[in-house]
């Protein structure tokens, strides 16, 4: 939805219905993941994709007719063989999408959820894309929306929606898409109503400290990944916006004080990445010993293996114990011979993708099977 958001919000308010086509799940090789949208206007342009191509055409058509119609309904692509180049994906994986049609009258609390997601305010969207067996009339395309402090709307029954709500808030408070089956009456039956949860959340942050070259690279690559970058060095003359375009905030402050007063303010949470690339006992010591007992995603610090010893011993005397000190990745990045700065963003960028996705980092080329299947368990 925030790909699409705006050109969603601006027909909304013109009072013209659009198409929205989103990735309910995926199968095998499925390019992109769920939550994936595709947003088709009155005026027949396309904003988005749900497929990288492969079935791009045809889910056009039926927003197209979803509009005229207002029928929405879940299809599922996933062709192989001789159909291969027909309708279908032709990277030999299968994905679900539901196509709905999006105005004031099916999607009223759209501003709402256009201002919390500007605002950087955790937003769920709840929608039944498949009625079940035994489902009540009307249930196909009920909406409710989860905000951190209250919901918007209901799926009509008191127990089913109660049900839903806790599974979705699970859902939203890790950042996942994914969908969930609840029977009406709040119980799990046979052929129940299955219903999305699309979290849009803020990116995740990428606190680098460190104001350097390494730290440029890294800022400029986490930005591209997704990230919230920023930047943190007590040295006033070396942390310059000027010096780090790329980053969305650079901070004058000291290493441990800066990470101390974001987590009293809650802007540090599990899935925030914290890159230590200043090598310098003054402010990796403290530091550490702070983020180290703190629920983040990943702990990466630069240097060598002598200045990792050396690390390692300081953290030691200053009460770090061995459990804590196992969450410290250093030397951080993979195995990739990098010496630059840019080689080195890189190493650990693909680091960080791969903890993300659980997986082993071996050549594709040696592995079997799907090649956008986790070999692993996500960390988050």
């Amino acid at each position: 939805m925030r790909d699409v958001l705006d050109d969603v919000e601006r027909w909304w308010r013109a009072g013209q219905p659009t198409g929205l086509a989103t990735v309910v799940a995926t199968w095998h090789s499925a390019p992109l993941p769920s939550g994936t949208t595709m947003l088709v206007a009155p005026d027949g342009t396309v904003t988005g994709n749900v497929s990288g191509g492969c079935v791009d055409s045809a889910v056009y058509e039926l927003a197209r007719e979803v509009i005229d119609t207002g029928r929405p309904g879940l299809h599922r692509y996933g062709v192989s063989g001789d159909e291969a180049f027909a309708v279908g994906l032709t990277c030999g994986g299968t994905i679900d999408v539901y196509v709905e049609r999006v105005d004031p009258n099916t999607f009223p609390a759209l501003p709402e959820v256009a201002d919390a997601i500007r605002s950087g305010t955790p937003v769920g969207l709840v929608t039944c894309v498949d009625a079940g067996g035994d489902a009540p009339g009307g249930l196909l395309g009920r909406r409710l929306v989860l905000l951190p402090d209250r919901t918007v709307g209901t799926l009509g029954g008191t127990d089913l929606t109660a049900a839903v709500v806790r599974e979705a808030r699970d859902l939203l408070r890790a950042g996942r898409t994914a969908t969930v089956h609840v029977g009406r009456d709040g119980q799990r039956h046979r052929d129940d109503p299955t219903f999305l949860v699309a979290s849009i959340v803020p990116p995740p942050r990428m606190i680098i400290f460190g104001a350097t070259d390494f730290g440029k690279a890294l800022a400029r690559m986490g930005a591209f990944l997704g990230y919230r970058t920023t930047i943190v060095d007590a040295r006033r003359v070396f942390a310059t916006t000027r010096r780090f375009p790329d980053a969305d905030e650079v901070v004058v402050d000291w290493p441990h004080r800066y990470l101390c007063a974001e987590v009293e303010a809650g802007r540090v949470d599990e899935r925030t990445v914290l890159c230590v690339l200043t090598h310098d006992p003054r402010f990796d010591v403290p530091l550490l010993e702070l983020a180290l007992r703190l629920p983040v995603a990943y702990i990466g610090a630069l240097g060598s293996r002598r200045t990792h010893d050396e690390r390692v011993a300081r953290l030691t005397s200053a009460g770090v114990t061995g459990a804590e000190l196992g969450r410290l990745t250093a030397p951080t990045g993979l195995d990739l011979g990098a010496r630059t700065p840019q080689e080195t963003a890189v190493s650990i960028a693909a680091e960080l993708v791969a903890l993300r996705s659980g997986c082993t980092c071996r050549p594709l080329r040696t592995l079997r099977g799907p090649i956008h299947q986790s070999t692993g368990v996500p960390q988050r």
